[in-house]
């Protein structure tokens, strides 16, 4: 617990981030999430027919991410963030996206689905060193 003036650089900082959203319209950031998500969604069931989509099809029923089962999706979340692309690992099987329209765009996503189906299609994740479970993915 902190007692007193709250530190003055740290303040600034928040205040800087925090005037960001002072022009973001809440709809337009949701319609961009959405439209993101979609993308990623149609790009990966494209070409990863091996990944099933785990959220909710429809948009109205999911915030802003996207879930894939995969039989190894640990490993799969391990060789994605060694080139960079972090995703989310859950037990037993589910890989997650989150989507960030603020700074993550139309490229990100189609980089991510390249780069998931390379992995995939080369069998890229069925490496020993992916599979070994760290304590945090």
């Amino acid at each position: 617990m902190r007692i007193g003036t709250p530190a003055v650089v740290q303040m600034q900082i928040l205040d800087a981030a925090l005037d960001v959203w002072q022009d973001v319209d809440l709809n337009d950031l949701r319609a961009a999430s959405v439209a993101l998500s979609e993308r990623l969604i149609a790009g990966i069931e494209a070409s990863c027919p091996d990944l099933r989509l785990a959220s909710p099809r429809d948009p109205a029923h999911r915030g802003s991410q996207v879930s894939f089962h995969f039989e190894e999706a640990y490993a799969l979340c391990q060789a994605l963030i060694v080139r960079g692309i972090i995703g989310d690992f859950r037990a037993p099987d589910i890989l997650r996206f989150g989507i960030a329209p603020l700074y993550i765009g139309q490229a990100e996503i189609d980089a991510a689905i390249a780069a998931i189906a390379e992995i995939m299609q080369d069998r890229l994740w069925d490496r020993p060193e992916w599979r070994t479970r760290h304590a945090v993915t």
